[in-house]
């Protein structure tokens, strides 16, 4: 009964929300205040953060110091790792094969299969050994089974413990999307050091370790070579089907152009996201998934209960239509149309 529920979820989701929206739903808004009011409500209780981040813009920027910051040393040198109390997390196991490797605001993952482990993000340098290798000990996993690190993108909240990763396992394969490893060669000061190109993400490769794969969806638009990723786990033995989004946040004054192709990868992703069936979906920030929460009542989880990562299709596909929307108000924000 489950499965069959889930399927009718699944096509209930693909009617409401394909593309982002089918035949069944409301028009689509016109307005920033009813783009805005519809966001909010695909929102609902599972998509706060990202309603939040997308939909509302943030107030004007002060004006640069002038002095060096509190957290930086002499001008020009890399800013000092925050306190450790502010971003730790402890590692969690959220299902049978799936495992939490972040902070309290970034995420990382280990999914692990028969023939070794697949990394997903780096986390900033700072947290990268403390939280990816400390994180699998704790867990008992072994960072040398290790064979690939997914990076989403070639941010250094993400990135920065890229290097780390690829000089401290041996024969790991390192992947990104093929702009983002063009950022990583031109950059002249990366975060945590350069890594050496390696293997370049695209559309629907597959990236396996015997009984576990992760699949790549090119998503550009939150960096020219984002990658999100679709994935199957064993949940209390049973599948659980994910959707990862690579690549969340938008600036609040870009063109048309920029607006129209992150838009179109969104609906690329819903569509490949429902067509996998996910039930599930995460990203590399708490914000927009609660993901470090949801990691630890995974967790401790009593025998029986529900992952709380397993919100349904249709709320898979809500986090899409809120993503749709609050980018299509940002662009008449920005352009007038």
């Amino acid at each position: 009964m489950k499965s069959r529920a889930r399927t009718i979820g699944a096509a209930a989701a693909l009617l409401l929300f394909a593309g982002t929206r089918g035949a069944l739903a409301q028009p689509v808004p016109t307005t920033v205040d009813g783009l805005i009011g519809a966001a909010k409500n695909a929102a609902g209780l599972e998509w706060p953060g990202t309603f939040l981040r997308l939909c509302i813009p943030p107030p004007a920027a002060p004006a640069p110091a002038t002095t060096t910051g509190a957290r930086g040393g002499a001008r020009g040198t890399p800013p000092a790792p925050p306190a450790r109390e502010t971003w730790y997390g402890e590692p969690a196991k959220v299902a049978d094969n799936l495992y939490f490797l972040g902070t309290k605001i970034h995420n990382a993952w280990a999914i692990v299969g028969n023939g070794g482990i697949i990394i997903l993000e780096a986390l900033f340098d700072y947290a990268a050994q403390d939280e990816i290798f400390g994180g699998m000990r704790k867990l008992n996993l072994d960072s040398r089974k290790v064979k690939y690190v997914i990076l989403s993108h070639a941010h250094a909240d993400h990135d920065g413990g890229a290097r780390l990763l690829q000089d401290e396992i041996p024969g790991v394969h390192l992947v990104y999307g093929a702009a983002d490893w063009d950022a990583v060669d031109k950059s002249t000061n990366h975060a945590g050091g350069k890594p050496k190109r390696d293997m370049v993400g695209t559309d629907g490769m597959k990236i396996s370790v015997g009984d576990a794969s992760v699949q790549i969806v090119t998503m550009p638009g939150h960096t020219p070579g984002t990658l999100s990723f679709l994935f199957e786990v064993r949940d209390n033995g049973k599948p659980l089907r994910i959707a990862y989004v690579g690549g969340t946040a938008i600036p609040f004054n870009a063109d048309a152009a920029y607006y129209d192709g992150y838009i179109a990868s969104s609906k690329k992703m819903a569509k490949a996201a429902a067509d996998f069936g996910a039930t599930a979906l995460m990203s590399n920030h708490t914000e927009f998934d609660n993901g470090f929460f949801k990691a630890h009542t995974a967790a401790n989880r009593k025998p029986g209960e529900a992952n709380p990562f397993d919100a349904g299709a249709a709320a898979v596909a809500g986090y899409f239509a809120v993503v749709q929307d609050c980018t299509t108000a940002a662009r008449i924000r920005a352009t007038g149309k």
